[in-house]
């Protein structure tokens, strides 16, 4: 879980966003667990004999004294004839060191008066709403309670201490924890009975329907409640999820673009390409998870449990002995997840790839015929995407069920138990259907949750990949480095070997050689002698593996790279232009040029006349891969681009290896005017540009075999010779 740590760092800048989340998820859990809570006085005011405020006093002095009182149901006193029911309050539970058990008041005891409502000869009998509405109310210190104890008729008193009595409770050896657990029970019990003070409390038909709109009221402005913390809630996540995402897509993207380019070669810009935008996305919607549904829902199935603790917490834990289950099932199917993600990220990576690839080269896809076969390649795969999508909606799919047959089984357990309470009078009907509806809202909750570890593995994956790139080494900066002064000597080669990654074979092997500054050197070769890597050497794409390469005698693994690339500007046979206006393209050297300056540079690349043409002329917008322009006038805009800069060094690479005769002929013409006083590498087939260059290179397998002018080597050099007969002659 390594790469979830590194992703919270991206969410936890937005703490204060965060509290706001939980906060509402407590608002909505605990309102949620209210708004099921009310179905037991719904069923007291519908269904009850003791009525909603018989209820409440009960739960009140149960509290207070540490003691369960019976009631009886409606339809109990009526199916049952028995009406001596109707004038006690039965005792079924007695909290050890209550001040019910400080009293001597003990399990299966009848309560048939107490307080200021004492059974006497003229007063024999006392209903129990009486006996409960002062047993939760009385603000006397002490009360004596009447008492028939089990299979006896004598009646016999007891003193109880109330909660009134400050005195007492101070003398009684309860825990710091005890006292705290008791207060805030009697807390909730004085509010409970403040709340009920505005409902009428004779048992009337008019007031039971006031009832009944009091709760109903009650339960609609707790809906709205909820429902508005919960919009606020789900929009914050979102929020801290686009935030976080949309800074871990920027580090990203500019750590890819500082790695040295050997990465590249190993691994494809469309791979990385994919962790940026889908792997991102992935962790993207399981941030959305994490904290939403992975906070919301087990705050849900808490309070639901809560409040199912304070019916039966035997009950409770019943259910709850399926929880190692629980767990254990989740992280397996979580680790199941994770593998499979993983591949499928690696699936879709190869997908991109492909599609780059063919609609890249269309043309040369439907010239050869060859769509039958790419489509063959794309469905291999999109079979092997798919493999490993079913394999995620198999473990997906999985998850719930098995945990809704774990949560039935826990609830089978508790039903058994509480049905068997039921029918022995420990506990009470509503009670009871009240404790189903939270403890199976809960499993639900748990259920929704379930999927949240399997998203976080999804998470997990992707974060792998993409921590990947940013965990890549940056292009080499010694901590010393200093800036490089402006070329005005030479570059020298001084023993230069060196070897692509991954391969074993040197490219460059032993280079030596020393340009002077405002120069022109020509290279020349066979195809795979080491030319375009030798230019690609000076701006450091790469670092040989040994010898040096020296600008005015510093060496430039030495300088600051920033400084080094600013005296140097490329122009290659991969013409490469952005998604932008042709000012803005011609610009990207030197941002700050204004429109007179690009201009200029046009002008000086042949490229003025064919821009004025277009049709928003230097606002043309250039189109993905210079759509829409000629790869002649593609290629006199980059020319364009180097001109503005200015640099010390110009590398021209193959500039003319793919346009027609008449761009050719203009291009090189721009590249004459462009070398003049500079430092300029050509890497070329033209002869008129090769012969006119001030020293000649000839490299063959990534030696260089000769160097000297045109007419020295034409004399001197047969590999030289063989190129100047049929290359350099012909193009």
């Amino acid at each position: 879980m390594k790469n979830m740590r590194r992703i919270f760092q991206y969410v936890w800048p937005q703490w204060h966003r965060l509290i706001v989340v939980v906060t509402l998820a407590l608002i909505v859990a605990v309102l949620l667990s209210v708004s099921f809570m009310t179905i037991i006085p719904l069923m007291k005011v519908m269904l009850g004999r003791e009525g909603l405020h018989g209820w409440v006093d009960r739960k009140a002095a149960g509290m207070k004294y540490g003691v369960s009182i019976y009631l009886p149901e409606t339809m109990e006193i009526t199916s049952g004839g028995n009406e001596e029911i109707l004038y006690n309050l039965f005792v079924t539970n007695i909290q050890e060191d209550g001040l019910a058990d400080k009293a001597g008041i003990t399990v299966q005891d009848r309560i048939v008066g107490l307080g200021e409502y004492l059974v006497t000869k003229k007063n024999p009998k006392i209903p129990f709403t009486t006996l409960i509405n002062e047993f939760a109310n009385t603000q006397a210190y002490q009360i004596p309670v009447q008492i028939k104890r089990f299979g006896a008729d004598d009646i016999v008193v007891v003193r109880l201490n109330t909660p009134e009595n400050k005195e007492f409770l101070k003398s009684l050896g309860w825990s710091q924890a005890r006292r705290i657990t008791w207060n805030i029970k009697l807390a909730l019990a004085e509010q409970a009975q403040n709340i009920m003070s505005f409902v009428p409390r004779e048992r009337t038909d008019s007031n039971k329907r006031l009832a009944v709109i009091y709760i109903i009221v009650g339960i609609t402005i707790i809906t709205v409640i909820r429902c508005i913390a919960k919009y606020f809630g789900d929009y914050t996540t979102s929020k801290i999820m686009q935030v976080s995402i949309n800074r871990l897509r920027e580090d990203t993207f500019g750590h890819a673009i500082e790695m040295p380019l050997g990465f590249f070669s190993k691994d494809r810009p469309s791979d990385t390409v994919s962790r940026i935008i889908r792997d991102t996305n992935q962790i993207a919607a399981s941030i959305k998870v994490m904290i939403g549904r992975a906070l919301r829902e087990p705050l849900n199935a808490l309070f639901m449990l809560i409040f199912a603790l304070f019916l039966n917490w035997q009950l409770v834990l019943i259910f709850l002995c399926i929880a190692p289950l629980v767990i254990g099932f989740i992280v397996i199917l979580g680790k199941k997840m994770k593998k499979a993600t993983r591949r499928s990220l690696v699936s879709g990576s190869e997908m991109l790839a492909k599609l780059q690839e063919v609609m890249a080269g269309l043309k040369v896809v439907k010239v050869y015929n060859q769509q039958e076969y790419e489509r063959k390649s794309f469905k291999a795969i999109n079979n092997r995407l798919l493999k490993q999508l079913l394999k995620m909606a198999k473990v997906d799919a999985a998850t719930m069920p098995i945990l809704e047959v774990l949560g039935m089984i826990g609830g089978a357990l508790a039903l058994v138990v509480g049905v068997q309470w039921v029918i022995e009078s420990q506990m009470e009907t509503s009670e009871f259907f009240a404790l189903l509806i939270l403890l199976g809202v809960s499993a639900e909750s748990v259920r929704k949750a379930s999927t949240v570890w399997n998203k976080i593995q999804e998470a997990n994956a992707a974060a792998e990949r993409v921590f990947k790139i940013i965990d890549q080494e940056l292009e080499k900066e010694l901590p010393n480095a200093y800036d490089l002064k402006p070329l005005k000597e030479k570059i020298e080669f001084i023993d230069v070997i060196f070897t692509y990654p991954r391969e074993v074979k040197p490219v460059l092997r032993g280079i030596n050689l020393s340009i002077q500054a405002g120069h022109n050197v020509a290279i020349v070769g066979p195809n795979g002698s080491g030319k375009t890597t030798l230019a690609n050497l000076i701006p450091r794409f790469y670092d040989p593996d040994s010898g040096q390469i020296l600008i005015d005698g510093s060496d430039i693994r030495g300088v600051r790279l920033k400084s080094l690339r600013s005296q140097i500007a490329m122009v290659t046979q991969n013409i490469v232009t952005f998604n932008d206006t042709v000012a803005a393209n011609i610009a990207y050297g030197k941002p700050s040029a204004d429109i007179n300056e690009i201009i200029e540079a046009a002008k000086r690349a042949h490229a003025h006349e064919f821009i004025n043409s277009l049709s928003k002329g230097y606002d043309t917008l250039i189109g993905e891969q210079g759509v829409g322009l000629s790869g002649g006038q593609l290629q006199r805009i980059v020319i364009a681009r180097a001109i503005l800069k200015d640099p010390a060094v110009l590398i021209f690479d193959e500039a003319t290896s793919q346009v027609d005769a008449d761009s050719e002929a203009k291009i090189h013409d721009a590249i004459k005017d462009v070398m003049q006083d500079r430092t300029s590498f050509i890497i070329a087939h033209r002869f008129s540009t090769v012969i006119s260059a001030d020293i000649i290179v000839v490299m063959d397998a990534g030696q260089i075999i000769a160097q000297g002018t045109h007419n020295k080597l034409v004399e001197s050099c047969p590999l030289y010779q063989s190129l100047y007969r049929t290359q350099l002659v012909k193009a």
